[in-house]
């Protein structure tokens, strides 16, 4: 398993341009072979948080390097974001809890 987590803050000026993106990169990773899973998170201070993971370092790098997504990734580094740190982890530990 592969973790990604996304760290960022949008420019305001960028904003409704940056959701039709998202949308559409949301779609196109879903789509994609060896997705596991996609979710979004905003704090109160405006920071964004995405933890996505998918199966493998290959599937996460098949992903990393789709042309549409590498446009998306050049267009939040120029448009989109004031900031942004990104975390891949590899065969991160789980531990998990669910009451029956």
């Amino acid at each position: 398993m592969i973790v990604t987590i996304f760290r960022s803050r949008l420019r305001e000026e960028h904003k409704e341009e940056y959701y039709k993106t998202a949308e559409r990169m949301e779609s196109l990773a879903k789509s994609m072979t060896g997705f596991v899973s996609f979710k979004s998170f905003k704090a109160p201070d405006g920071e964004r948080v995405s933890i996505v993971e998918f199966e493998s370092e290959e599937t996460q790098k098949a992903w990393r390097d789709h042309p549409e997504h590498l446009e998306a990734q050049r267009l939040g580094r120029e448009e989109y974001y004031s900031e942004y740190k990104i975390q891949v982890m590899d065969n991160p530990r789980s531990y998990s809890y669910k009451p029956e």
